[in-house]
């Protein structure tokens, strides 16, 4: 059992978003278990409380508690990308019905910030020679959806 799961807050849609995010990563992804409200509230008895899914191996905690708390980009989930067609399938399906937004990051339907990072963009950035980091970086930073290709030749 992992030691932290994160809890994500939604309203009204936890069940939806969660079987959402599992028919998008497959795999290793999964609803594990779904609780209800009770007569003692505060959602409508018989409604859902808490989904616990997992994606990709990693649980998750998706909570119906209202609309108090709306999601910001304060906090994301990255998802690690082997190759560019890894990257375009997240990208596509995370940002339908959902914001685009720059360096990869996309926001879902649900609101939820998602980034989509190939796996090789660390180590560009951290090339030993400061130049072609420093054009990777103005690379991606003018990118929405990063393009692989492109950061290489930057």
């Amino acid at each position: 059992m992992q030691k932290i799961t994160p809890c994500l807050w939604y309203d009204g849609k936890a069940q939806e978003a969660a079987e959402h995010y599992i028919a998008i990563f497959g795999g290793d992804s999964r609803v594990l278990d779904v609780t209800h409200y009770g007569e003692a509230g505060p959602g409508e008895t018989g409604s859902v409380l808490t989904v616990d899914f997992r994606l990709a191996g990693q649980d998750y905690i998706a909570l119906n508690g209202g609309p108090q708390f709306p999601f910001t980009e304060a906090i994301s989930l990255s998802v690690d990308c082997a190759d560019q067609a890894e990257v375009d399938r997240f990208w596509d399906a995370l940002s339908e019905g959902g914001e685009e937004s720059q360096c990869g990051w996309v926001k879902d339907r649900y609101g939820v910030s998602w980034q989509i990072v190939p796996n090789e963009l660390p180590k560009l950035l951290a090339d030993p020679d400061p130049a072609k980091a420093e054009r990777t970086m103005r690379a991606m930073l003018g990118m929405r959806k990063l393009d692989i290709q492109a950061l290489r030749d930057a």
